[in-house]
């Protein structure tokens, strides 16, 4: 019987329109925009002005915390400007902008395709470098990555998990970039187990994905301690709470980190960029984005500079459809509406779906019918309907009460509800609101 974890869950179309589809490189474009802040955590400061040139790879702006992440430029060329610009969730933010002249790296990068197996680094070195390159959660989260492998004192990592799952409907840029890197991937896992001084690694990927299974597995036999584990379909497995379930069958606290069991969890994306940082020298300014949609004339996986608007990836991908009716970034289930299609790619842009109209207007909310549908997919044990009714009357103690912080916002609750209420809008307005509270408090 094939693992899952054991709380919840739900199991949409999937619409994989793109699997299969090679990584096309996307052409760079004339100008970027690159947001100082694309992480959970304070945003960077730059370290460039305007009239500056700079090379790809260059930092441009460094981190202003522990729980910050460095920025490179995408790009070769001159600081335009620093400016305000619209970004994924509506606001308008700082970011750098870039006029692109050529395409030139810096030295210390190594560009040649040879695969570099040999780790040098100690696992302390290994977490500088990390966090010197930039690297951040690929899988949404942005969480900064030297973070995740900086295990708190008097708390030991026993096993690493990669998460190859990519359960959100329509994208497949990490089942690609398993497909195309798989090796990559392996030496990125070992790295990671190094860090984390851990002999156990497993890579976690849905049956939906038989030739990443089968791919994976195949390498992985020449890795010593990594081992791939075969995942029954179930939204949202991506979850790190819900991947540790299912792969070990270990369940994290309330409130508390993977790493209070003995998990450390990254993403197939993350880990292939760890292997860039630490063998070839390269920071993070470029990932693969899926751009899909059931109208889309050319859906695909693109590898795209950071910066790059995303009028540009659908214009790759063959331009607005006639019957598109919203824009999403990320996927069908936790993606956002984005309010224009100037917004750059940033480090957490997974993927790129157009919906048609028809699709994408929402029914109208009838009232709670006490069904408990909600209750039962949800993966992390909560009460959507409660939750939904505290906001709505701005009673954030209950919410709290609630454990309304344990939310992942994977979007079940409203996916399954008969009566079409926006459970997650108002599930995230609490979480907000108690999240400003929490911090007010603990200041």
């Amino acid at each position: 019987m094939l693992k899952t974890f054991s709380l919840g869950g739900v199991h949409p179309a999937e619409n994989k329109l793109s699997a299969g589809k090679k990584i096309e490189v996307l052409p760079i474009p004339a100008q970027v925009s690159i947001p100082i802040a694309q992480h959970i955590g304070a945003p960077s400061a730059p370290v460039v002005n305007k009239g500056d040139s700079v090379k790809v790879g260059q930092l441009i702006a460094k981190s202003s915390g522990f729980v910050s992440a460095n920025i490179h430029s995408p790009v070769s060329g001159t600081v335009f400007r620093i400016d305000n610009v619209l970004d994924a969730s509506g606001y308008k933010r700082q970011a750098i902008i870039i006029k692109v002249d050529g395409d030139e790296w810096d030295g210390s990068i190594d560009r040649s395709p040879e695969l570099k197996k040999e780790i040098t680094l100690s696992p302390e070195d290994i977490i500088k470098k990390v966090g010197e390159a930039g690297l951040v959660g690929l899988g949404g989260a942005t969480f900064p990555t030297h973070v995740k492998l900086s295990v708190p004192p008097g708390k030991k990592a026993e096993v690493l998990i990669i998460n190859g799952v990519e359960c959100e409907p329509y994208l497949t840029s990490d089942h690609q970039l398993m497909m195309e890197k798989g090796d990559e991937i392996m030496v990125g896992t070992q790295i990671l187990m190094k860090a984390l001084k851990v002999d156990k690694a497993i890579i976690g990927i849905e049956n939906n994905k038989p030739d990443a299974i089968e791919h994976m597995s195949k390498l992985a036999a020449q890795y010593e301690g990594i081992t791939v584990q075969s995942l029954k379909v179930q939204y949202p497995q991506g979850g790190e709470k819900q991947l540790i379930d299912a792969c070990i069958g270990r369940q994290v606290p309330s409130g508390k980190l993977p790493i209070e069991v003995g998990a450390v969890v990254q993403n197939v994306g993350t880990t292939y960029a760890v292997y860039e940082a630490v063998q070839k020298n390269k920071p993070l300014f470029e990932r693969v984005v899926t751009v899909t949609g059931k109208s889309v004339k050319n859906p695909g996986n693109f590898l795209a500079r950071i910066g790059t608007p995303i009028s540009n990836l659908i214009d790759a991908a063959g331009g607005i459809p006639e019957d598109a009716g919203k824009i999403i970034g990320g996927g069908p289930m936790m993606g956002k509406a984005l309010a224009s299609t100037d917004i750059p790619v940033t480090k957490g842009s997974s993927g790129i779906l157009i919906m048609p109209d028809e699709m994408s207007k929402r029914k109208e909310t009838q009232p709670c019918i006490r069904c408990s549908k909600c209750v039962s997919v949800c993966p992390m044990g909560l009460s959507p309907y409660l939750l939904m009714t505290v906001a709505e009357k701005a009673m954030w103690d209950r919410a709290e009460e609630e454990d309304v912080m344990d939310c992942i916002e994977c979007g079940s609750c409203s996916y399954t509800c008969p009566s079409n209420r926006p459970l997650l809008d108002y599930i995230r307005l609490a979480k907000g609101t108690v999240g400003q509270i929490i911090r007010s408090r603990n200041k």
